[in-house]
């Protein structure tokens, strides 16, 4: 047998199409408890943004005001170049405005950043149609997976018909993997066997699905690094298979990334918007993380959105990213801020790439500077 569904409710569930103008309810609207978007900003509030607020909390605006908060918004790995251009807003502000105290400042600031996070454009996912198919990509080790079981979990319990397919073919651990968090969220999976053409898998996989009625369905890809050229050319055959078997489909195109790689991450962002046309971001593992401030740098430098956040290894742990409620979440006093300890291993063992080693060079010019 080519596929293997899986699902230890129902084999091949008989479920009619929706009507293509159904509307769907969205997760928003549901009373389904997701851990805060704030609990998850802990260690960027009490690491970096709570120095911000007490830099800023009373006194005159001058130059070391200036020189604080550059250093503390790079401290937060929102980059260098992000943290000159947010720095070149507030003073052009301060001189317009005639703002001179640093409370004032704070207040400004908190506009900037989030004037940064442009609100998107509708989210494909939910709108109503006969049939959606997501296609999820990334790196190995940024939570693609366990992302999907997260989001399959979350969609099924406001009523889609939900379906995963196991598009990884490379390695045989990445199928055992995705049926395992489809059986956690209680949802069916297609999958082939090793070593078969991923391109293929999808095909069949989008076919099947959509001969038994389910409306939603994620497509899991294998975790390949960006500089892998052979690599990132079945990615986009993958891309075109969905393209032809849907009309307007992959619906969207959700990159994962692991917000303790902090601006490494970018760079393979790139590489992947080029290939696949990325439609937004899944960031995982903020909660174990104080670099939040690299969701300034995913909207501004990559022109992408903030889809959901990962809060948890628990599948309730994921939640949709809320522009007012990050910056919120980012300034909250009422915790006492504390000095950014040193990050975890996790966080350590991403090789340096070209881009941080050029802010790294940028970094190093800034401080210089008397």
């Amino acid at each position: 047998m080519r596929f293997l569904i899986l699902a230890h409710f129902q084999l091949f569930p008989t479920t009619q199409h929706p009507p293509p103008n159904t509307h769907y309810p969205t997760p928003n609207t549901q009373k389904i408890m997701f851990k805060s978007l704030r609990d998850s900003l802990k260690k960027t509030r009490q690491s970096v943004f709570g120095q911000i607020v007490n830099a800023l909390g009373a006194g005159e605006i001058d130059e070391e005001t200036w020189e604080d908060l550059e250093a503390l918004l790079i401290q937060a790995d929102m980059g260098v170049e992000t943290t000159l251009f947010v720095v070149e807003r507030l003073q052009n502000r301060v001189r317009d405005e005639g703002a001179t105290q640093t409370d004032q400042l704070l207040a400004l600031l908190k506009e900037e950043l989030r004037a940064i996070l442009v609100e998107p454009d509708d989210f494909s996912m939910e709108e109503p149609r006969e049939i959606t198919v997501v296609l999820v990509v990334g790196v190995n080790g940024s939570g693609k997976t366990t992302s999907i079981g997260k989001l399959a979990n979350r969609y099924k319990q406001v009523g889609r018909n939900v379906v995963v397919v196991a598009g990884d073919t490379f390695r045989a651990a990445a199928i055992d993997q995705l049926k395992v968090w489809s059986e956690r969220a209680d949802v069916p999976i297609i999958a082939g066997s090793p070593g078969q053409d991923p391109a293929a898998m999808a095909y069949d996989g989008i076919r099947a699905a959509r001969g038994r009625g389910y409306d939603l369905i994620f497509v899991d890809t294998a975790g390949r690094l960006h500089t892998k050229y052979n690599l990132m050319r079945e990615l986009e055959k993958i891309y075109s298979v969905c393209q032809r078997s849907v009309h307007q489909a992959p619906h969207e195109v959700l990159l994962v990334i692991d917000a303790p790689t902090g601006q490494n991450a970018l760079t393979q962002a790139k590489q992947f918007k080029q290939s696949v046309a990325v439609t937004g971001v899944i960031l995982t593992k903020l909660d174990g993380t104080s670099k939040g401030g690299m969701v300034f740098s995913i909207y501004r430098d990559l022109g992408l959105p903030v889809r959901f956040v990962g809060t948890g290894e628990k599948l309730e742990n994921i939640t949709p990213f809320d522009p007012d409620q990050f910056i919120n979440g980012l300034f909250d006093a009422s915790e006492p801020a504390r000095p950014q300890q040193e990050e975890s291993l996790t966080e350590q063992e991403s090789p340096p790439d070209e881009s941080t080693a050029d802010d790294q060079s940028k970094k190093r010019r800034w401080f210089s500077r008397s």
